[in-house]
């Protein structure tokens, strides 16, 4: 694979001090879906969340794709969702800033889009899993699309932290939306795909021996070589060493060597 090496920024504080506030603003983003998620889940309990959640092939359930992601079934369940979601959002956030603002509403919509379209019949979908398995397949994509070093950076810390995640897709536990685990999962490939260059990589250094090779292939195409420079070129006239028809007058000499006396 390779590692794409950038020059370093010409005001290397200025530069720290962008790092550091665009993470902040990813972290306190995070930060503030999670703390909405618990002030939900505590109003949840004195209300019916049921017509709020994805129930598949019905046409109430529908709401849920917009309003599911908010519920939670267990303080262990929002506690989970909640922490990866920081970290996971916190990453995407920091690195494709851009990206992410726009993949978010593609993996909310996909997450229960998923659990609708496969779920079972009279189940109920609810739960921001989905938008975490959005985010990390969303970081890891683009890290093999982009494959500049950040790129890679995040994809290695995300799939070391949530790489269990890509086994979740599929059906493995009961009661567990692995549906929307899916639908979110899809959803964050197709992001990483649509808006990979939404966010501009670093600047690529360029080694000599790259420079070197585009002067020669500049010079090539400016004296019309296109076959390269340090080709010879084909020769105009070739020289006819045989033609049909023609014979040489003597085509050998026969040596008669005299006999022996007896």
């Amino acid at each position: 694979m390779h590692l794409d090496t950038p020059e370093p920024p010409l005001d290397a504080a200025a530069q720290r001090r962008h790092d550091r506030s665009r993470l902040l603003r990813a972290l306190k983003a995070s930060l503030a879906f999670v703390l909405l998620l618990a002030m939900v889940f505590s109003a949840q309990q004195s209300l019916d969340w049921r017509p709020f959640a994805v129930v598949p092939q019905t046409a109430a359930g529908l709401l849920g794709l917009v309003t599911a992601p908010l519920l939670h079934g267990s303080p262990g369940h929002l506690g989970s969702n909640a922490v990866s979601l920081l970290l996971l959002g916190t990453l995407a956030g920091s690195v494709y800033p851009r990206a992410t603002l726009r993949a978010l509403p593609l993996i909310w919509i996909g997450s229960g889009l998923g659990a609708w379209l496969l779920g079972a019949a009279g189940s109920h979908h609810l739960g921001a899993s989905g938008l975490g398995h959005g985010l990390l397949f969303l970081v890891f994509v683009l890290g093999l699309l982009r494959r500049d070093r950040a790129s890679i950076a995040a994809a290695m810390i995300a799939l070391f932290l949530y790489g269990g995640m890509l086994l979740t897709v599929l059906p493995r536990e009961l009661d567990v939306s692995w549906q929307s685990h899916l639908g979110g999962a899809v959803a964050g490939v197709v992001a990483a795909f649509a808006f990979r260059r939404k966010d501009p990589q670093a600047p690529r250094r360029r080694y000599s021996w790259e420079i070197e090779e585009e002067q020669a292939a500049h010079e090539a195409r400016a004296a019309g070589a296109d076959r390269g420079q340090f080709e010879t070129p084909a020769p105009r006239d070739v020289p006819v060493l045989w033609q049909q028809g023609r014979e040489p007058e003597e085509r050998g000499v026969v040596l008669h060597f005299p006999t022996r006396d007896q």
